[in-house]
């Protein structure tokens, strides 16, 4: 694998580049102070997930995007490639744009791989690089796993206690979105049709996405609207602005997915390595 990055655009030739993974890293969230260097079963969380970006096949760049630099310096050290971006970034997904526009070559799709996301196994990010590659018409593609009703009940149970944490999407035959929200949709009727049965058609979103460059630029230059204000949902800036989003079904293969959203789901998260054993060997 090559990895290009500059410190530097001036007087840079600029190419077309296939595909950049970025990984967004910042140490000062409110939730978690520092977590992209949190220890996950003897291995900090941004070595985890650059592992995993670094194990799909035929991506050009892999790229952790940060604003500090404990990170940056902690990166280097295993080798990784590291762009520092702006404090005043808003968000994770201007962070990556920033990140890709100090690339030494301009990548044709950037994939946005959450540096918390040390459970996403590397065929679900191939799945949307594959899509992008399918498809030339697709400007936006993100994950979705069907619910079963195991997964959909806990979900509900989840959601009855209060708890925020749990996207769902809906999408039309050719699989572009019609709605996220946090909210479970659609809504299930349990009745003699057979409606509570499987396969569901709920399907919960996976954070993940991947943008042409262009189509990226065009959104971080876009007003949020009511709907994304909100459900606090960026991808529903999008919509909102007549882009498609297309939405990949992906098969985890057995494995858990689980985010990691404080100090106390590092624990679950390790309990899960044990149980089903690394996705990428150290």
């Amino acid at each position: 694998m090559i990895f290009y990055i500059s410190e530097s655009r001036e007087n840079m030739p600029r190419t077309s580049s296939p595909v950049a993974i970025i990984i967004p890293a910042r140490y000062g969230s409110s939730r978690f102070l520092g977590k992209p260097l949190a220890m996950i079963t003897g291995r900090t969380m941004i070595n985890r997930v650059w592992s995993l970006a670094c194990a799909v096949a035929d991506v050009d760049v892999v790229c952790v995007a940060t604003d500090d630099e404990r990170i940056a310096e902690h990166v280097r050290s295993f080798s990784g490639h590291v762009a520092i971006t702006p404090n005043d970034c808003t968000n994770g997904t201007e962070r990556v744009l920033t990140a890709a526009e100090m690339l030494a070559t301009t990548p044709a799709v950037v994939v946005n791989l959450q540096g918390d996301a040390v459970l996403t196994p590397p065929w679900v990010i191939a799945a949307l690089i594959d899509e992008m590659r399918r498809d030339p018409t697709v400007e936006i593609a993100t994950a979705a796993v069907r619910m079963d009703k195991r997964t959909y009940d806990a979900l509900c149970t989840a959601k009855g206690h209060g708890e925020v944490g749990g996207t769902t999407v809906t999408f039309d035959r050719r699989g572009n979105a019609l709605y996220f929200s946090k909210s479970i949709i659609p809504f299930v009727r349990k009745d003699a049709q057979g409606n509570n049965a499987d396969p569901f058609p709920v399907f919960r979103h996976i954070g993940l996405y991947a943008y042409r460059y262009e189509t990226l630029c065009r959104y971080i230059s876009l007003e949020s609207g009511p709907l994304e204000r909100s459900e606090k949902l960026e991808q529903l800036r999008a919509l909102e602005h007549g882009i498609p989003v297309r939405v990949v079904e992906v098969d985890y293969g057995g494995r858990t997915h689980w985010a990691v959203d404080s100090p106390d789901d590092l624990k679950r998260v390790e309990a899960i390595i044990g149980e089903e054993g690394d996705l990428v060997p150290e």
